[in-house]
């Protein structure tokens, strides 16, 4: 038998077979059967899922790169030196008392150790920066995403750095402001705090952070606010630092300017609520809190003196260091001066008053000048050093370098068997004033002549360099020092030689009357030594020069008086000269 035929694909059914699903019935009017067909809803949603799931992959993929890169950049990221710049520092002048007198370099900066910055101050710092400083990674990621996103949009580039980024960027980084330096500031922020402790990091930073006034680092800005070291800071003096990191140029004017003092003030207070609110200050310091007085700015009250002081002990300290001038200012040194700054600030206040008041004469076609010298007999400390009225007008210093005729001032020495460096005393008409009180000194010490020395100590991160040891050397016998000056003399004996020296004074000069030039006055006893010169000049023939003058006629009387003053304040433990001749 013949198998019936299939029908070809496409062809018609046989009759009464049941068309699939969806096909059409040979007459093309028949109805179709089989599966359904999936709703549109459902095919959006499978559609919607498998673009999620490639999405997520490519996401996942790109974290996953950036997670590498970013651990390649780790490692390949080293820590850069500091910039020279951070690293410099400037080389401070204190008084003999360790007072601040000025400094020397191109950055007002001095690094001190972590140690030496009380740790209520450390805890200003943290609170008003960056509170959560002791436990982050060093980045803060919103701070970080914040930069980002502002770099895109091409917006001002944001800040809300930690700590450590700030010093990174202050110290290790280039000041541009670019999405580039902000990532590498993250990445050496991390790694910073990776591989150094939270206590290296903040010791860095509060050494290179920028206070205003010039000051760069918590030393400097000690000194520049309150005229105090960091180590002498006080909770209330810690805390008004911290806040005027947040914009130091603008709070540099605090206590010269009332609106800027106010706001000031109200950041300090939110800086203490802050330590209370951490658990670093207590409730009882919280209310006991005063809001400090600041230095006046700006600063360099006794500026007209100060520069006088400073070039001197710095000559001598690089002299002492064997280096120039130009590297005793940049390395970061620590210059202990022998000047009295009271007693400094005490004769340029007495001496200007005297002869701004008292002085005659036409002052536009002469000028009085003035220098004054004390220093410590048997010993050469320098406790005084006017070298003129004001540095900015006169920067040669009369004191050291100047030669001023001394006539009678020199009437002590005559006849005595001097010994060198005073033997040639007898020749030199117009002495040093330096050198002269250093020559008077040696009469109260036993005929011991001290070398005049500005510089005590020189230091450096902590560690002394210099100690300075007096040059003293025997110039004449102790009586014939002691018979050579007339003398308030007291009772008891020095040494056994001669009777010690109470007090002392003598007055001398070159011309007298109208046609005198020069006066002097030199103040005595076995603590001090003490000479005050007065002299005019006028204009010279030549543009910018000048030539001797004559003094008013009461210069003498003049001098004494405004000397004997000084003696009075510079040496109050001595009954003060009642004659002089």
């Amino acid at each position: 038998m013949t198998e019936p035929a299939t029908p070809a694909s496409g062809d018609a059914p046989a009759s009464g077979v049941t068309p699939a699903s969806g096909d059409a019935s040979a007459s093309g009017g028949g109805r179709r059967t089989g599966a359904r067909r999936v709703p549109a809803l459902l095919r959006l949603r499978r559609s919607r899922r498998r673009q999620l799931r490639i999405l997520a992959t490519v996401l996942a993929t790109v974290v996953a790169l950036l997670c590498g890169v970013a651990v390649v950049a780790y490692h390949r990221t080293d820590i850069p030196e500091p910039h020279p710049e951070t690293v410099m520092q400037s080389t401070v002048f204190l008084g003999h008392d360790g007072e601040y007198l000025g400094r020397r370099g191109p950055v007002d900066r001095q690094d001190v150790p972590l140690g030496d910055v009380p740790r209520v101050v450390q805890d200003a710092v943290i609170a008003a920066e960056n509170r959560s400083f002791r436990t982050d990674a060093g980045v803060s990621p919103k701070a970080v995403a914040r930069a980002i996103g502002a770099a895109l949009r091409g917006g001002t580039q944001q800040g809300g750095s930690t700590i450590t980024q700030q010093y990174v960027k202050n110290a290790l980084l280039s000041p541009e402001r670019s999405l580039t330096r902000k990532v590498r500031e993250a990445l050496l922020a991390v790694k910073l705090d990776r591989t150094r402790s939270k206590d290296d990091i903040l010791e860095g930073y509060l050494n290179t952070v920028y206070f205003g006034r010039g000051a760069a680092g918590i030393q400097a800005a000690a000194r520049g606010y309150f005229g105090v070291d960091a180590r002498d800071l006080t909770l209330s003096q810690g805390a008004a630092l911290a806040a005027i990191i947040n914009i130091p140029s603008h709070y540099e004017k605090a206590g010269a300017d009332r609106e800027v003092t106010e706001r000031l003030e109200a950041r300090w207070r939110w800086t203490l609520d802050a330590m209370a609110d951490a658990g670093t200050i207590t409730a009882r310091q919280r209310g006991e809190a005063r809001f400090p007085a600041f230095r006046h700015y700006p600063p360099g009250a006794t500026g007209g003196q100060q520069q006088y002081l400073i070039d001197a002990a710095a000559r001598e300290a690089a002299a002492r260091l064997g280096i120039t001038e130009d590297e005793l200012a940049r390395e970061g040194y620590t210059v202990h001066t022998t000047f009295d700054l009271a007693l400094q600030d005490a004769a340029a206040e007495r001496l200007d008053r005297h002869w701004s008041d008292d002085r005659g004469g036409d002052a536009k076609a002469s000028r009085l000048r003035a220098a004054a010298v004390a220093l410590e007999p048997g010993d050469g400390a320098v406790r005084l050093l006017l070298g003129g009225g004001d540095y900015a007008r006169q920067p040669f210093n009369t004191a050291l370098d100047g030669a001023i005729e001394a006539g009678t001032a020199l009437e002590p020495f005559a006849g005595l068997r001097l010994r060198a460096p005073l033997d040639e005393l007898a020749d030199t008409a117009a002495p040093r004033p330096v050198n002269l009180t250093a020559a008077y000194a040696a009469l109260v010490a036993e005929g011991r002549y001290a070398t005049p020395y500005t510089v005590a100590r020189i230091t450096r991160n902590g560690r002394t360099v210099h100690t300075a040891k007096p040059e003293v050397r025997s110039v004449l016998q102790a009586k014939e020092a002691y018979a050579a000056v007339p003398a308030v003399v007291g009772e008891g004996r020095t040494g056994g030689l001669a009777p010690t020296l109470a007090s002392a004074c003598h007055t001398g000069g070159a011309g007298g009357g109208s046609t005198r030039r020069t006066t002097w006055w030199h103040g005595l006893d076995s603590q001090l030594a003490l000479s005050v010169v007065l002299f005019a000049d006028r204009p010279g023939a030549e543009p910018g020069t000048r030539r001797p003058a004559h003094l008013p006629t009461d210069a003498a009387e003049l001098t004494a008086k405004a000397a004997t003053d000084l003696w009075r304040t510079a040496a109050p433990r001595t009954r003060a000269p009642t004659t002089c001749s």
